[in-house]
């Protein structure tokens, strides 16, 4: 099994411009953010960091914080682009700007993975706000996008809409990403591509509880029942928890020894503009032919 790093590179409307002391700033549109980031653990290129806001966190390990701003910035948010996909930006609770830059390079993956089939069909669990579905929807693939989250399925199809993709063949389900995969292998469903973004803890629409080490191999086993000898991806992230992208990998690996293909694992991160080091957001393993 390959261990390799997907760099997100800057793009038009996106960019880590300097990371270090356990910080890092980032560009968003024509707004500059710091936000915490502990594997920043070296020094920073400058220390001048000129930003709009700053998320402060809490001091206990849950993940709280608060905003603080300098300079003036939308509350309710500002349009970005990535490719095809508009989408929302907006200083969130967690910390995060309603979407998760360093997909980009997943996005173009799972694309060129698709490319020139006829009609594929594609799933993307935990979908959040959307980004991903709307980059594959864009590609040419009828999505189907799950979410036990209400509001963050309402933002998801708000983000279509800006982006003039209301009338993509997009499945918008608001339900518990385990029951809804399990649901569909008893309905003999098959798919072409998976994308799925698990968190480390999660509450479903109806009290369902979520724990990553406890769920996640049950859900890797029903993807595979939901990809046949057709298809073409599974592409698994996790990002926050302790555990190896070698872990992911070999359970990535065993589900879906059967069907042939390459199981890849290793770390998400980021290029930084200011020297071009990689910073790691996140571990992910994939399958593909």
């Amino acid at each position: 099994m390959d261990l390799i790093t997907l760099a997100g590179e800057p793009w038009a409307e996106y960019g880590l411009l300097d990371s270090g002391n356990g910080r890092k700033l980032e560009r968003y549109g024509r707004y500059r953010f710091v936000r915490p980031e502990p594997q920043a653990l070296w020094a920073p290129a400058s220390d001048d960091w000129d930003a709009h806001g700053e998320f402060v966190p809490a001091s206990d390990e849950e993940g709280g914080g608060r905003w603080t701003f300098d300079k003036p910035v939308p509350r309710e948010g500002w349009s970005l682009a990535w490719e095809e996909a508009r989408f929302t930006a907006h200083t969130t609770p967690f910390r995060h700007l309603g979407f998760f830059p360093d997909m980009a390079p997943v996005w173009h993956w799972m694309r060129g993975r698709i490319a020139g089939m006829a009609d594929p069909e594609c799933m993307n669990l935990f979908g959040y706000t959307g980004v991903g579905t709307l980059a594959l929807a864009a590609a040419g693939a009828r999505m189907v996008h799950v979410d036990a989250s209400k509001k963050s399925v309402e933002a998801a199809r708000a983000n279509a809409a800006l982006s003039g993709m209301e009338d993509r063949p997009v499945r918008w389900i608001v339900e518990d990403a385990g029951k809804f995969v399990a649901r569909e292998v008893r309905r003999g469903r098959r798919y072409d591509g998976i994308i799925l973004d698990p968190p480390k803890w999660g509450r479903g629409p109806n009290g369902e509880v979520w724990k990553l080490e406890e769920g996640l191999p049950d859900l890797i086993a029903d993807c595979r029942r939901l990809l046949d000898g057709e298809s073409r991806f599974l592409f698994l992230t996790v990002y926050a928890v302790r555990m190896s992208a070698l872990a992911i990998g070999e359970l990535v690996r065993q589900h879906f020894a059967d069907l042939g293909g390459t199981v890849e694992c290793g770390e998400l991160t980021v290029r930084e503009e200011a020297r071009g080091l990689l910073l790691p957001t996140a571990i992910f393993a994939r399958w593909s032919r």
